[in-house]
């Protein structure tokens, strides 16, 4: 986060909040897997393997959807570096409107697996050399930092990696309390208000790349 100037970083915390916004719609939707959050599907894939393998197929299923979305993401951005940014929330603000399509039209899990695939499209956005600088969907590595730099800061040091991260966090569960107030209105709500703020990202992404381009 503190190697990004502060328009990048505002656009990592709303892409943050989304991914919440999207996993607790998701998790309502799904009775309890999620969209965004894989670590937590895989322990649930991997008990139910034993103890009820016929429902290990969906978050097995939520995996490899998600695992898709960053497949496809990455291929997306070797190919429009400089504006990769744009042309991924674009990607992800479709797949989420389709979701919500497919979820007004009765089809829950068509909804999830394109749910997952645009979180795991999110995760290109901040990218460097092919690896991702900054994860929006998953918050363990954000908590470390942020644990790491409040241990410094306690023993009278600075750490200037650490910055950033307990942000990174709030936004996310921010997010998902969103998404859970939106889903007792109804879930339906939660995923067009998804794609909304999907849509809002975008034009954030297309501004931030086009200054910097004519800069």
């Amino acid at each position: 986060m503190h190697r990004y100037d502060p328009a990048r970083q505002r656009l990592a915390l709303g892409l943050a909040g989304l991914a919440g916004l999207v996993d607790a719609t998701g998790f309502v939707v799904a009775g309890g897997y999620f969209t965004s959050f894989m670590s937590g599907n895989t322990t649930r894939m991997g008990v139910e393997l034993l103890e009820r393998p016929g429902l290990a197929l969906l978050p097995l299923g939520l995996i490899a959807f998600f695992l898709a979305g960053v497949i496809i993401g990455a291929l997306v951005l070797r190919r429009v570096r400089g504006q990769h940014k744009r042309v991924l929330l674009g990607l992800v603000a479709g797949l989420l409107g389709a979701g919500a399509g497919l979820l007004l039209v009765g089809w829950p899990l068509s909804f999830l697996g394109l749910s997952a695939m645009a979180m795991g499209l999110a995760n290109n956005v901040f990218s460097r050399d092919g690896e991702v600088t900054v994860g929006v969907t998953y918050m363990t590595g954000a908590l470390v930092r942020f644990g790491q730099g409040i241990a410094a800061k306690l023993y009278g040091q600075q750490l200037s990696g650490s910055r950033g991260y307990g942000l990174l966090w709030s936004a996310l569960a921010l997010g998902a309390a969103a998404g859970g107030a939106l889903c007792l209105v109804d879930p339906l709500v939660a995923a067009s208000a998804g794609l909304m703020v999907a849509i809002m990202l975008w034009g954030f992404a297309f501004a931030v790349e086009t200054e910097s381009a004519a800069t």
